[in-house]
């Protein structure tokens, strides 16, 4: 983003030394870095947001399509639409007949 070097950083100390003067100067570096700390948490939380909107739009957008492209009353009707050529299975039968038979363990 910005191109700062270590000897622009120097010149930036000096004027600030210059400037502000030797006893301010360690409150104004305290309360600048305060400063910075502050913006860079503002701008991850925007950020952050952002990508969840873009997220929450994409995972919209998806289902929209996966909707249109096999909706849900297709889903529901395709097994009663197999199970009309077949018999309707008992309880028994669709457990695999172990709820049918009864356990005979009188030996």
């Amino acid at each position: 983003m910005f191109d700062i070097g270590f000897l622009e950083l120097v010149v930036i100390g000096v004027v600030a030394l210059v400037v502000v003067g030797p006893e301010r100067l360690p409150r104004l570096a305290r309360t600048a870095g305060l400063w910075l700390g502050r913006a860079r948490r503002t701008l991850a939380t925007v950020k952050a947001e952002i990508d969840s909107e873009l997220k929450a739009e994409e995972l919209k957008e998806i289902l929209a399509k996966q909707a249109r492209e096999n909706p849900l009353e297709t889903l529901i009707e395709m097994p009663a639409s197999r199970s009309q050529g077949k018999t309707t299975a008992t309880p028994g039968e669709a457990q695999g007949d172990k709820a049918a038979a009864p356990a005979d363990k009188s030996t």
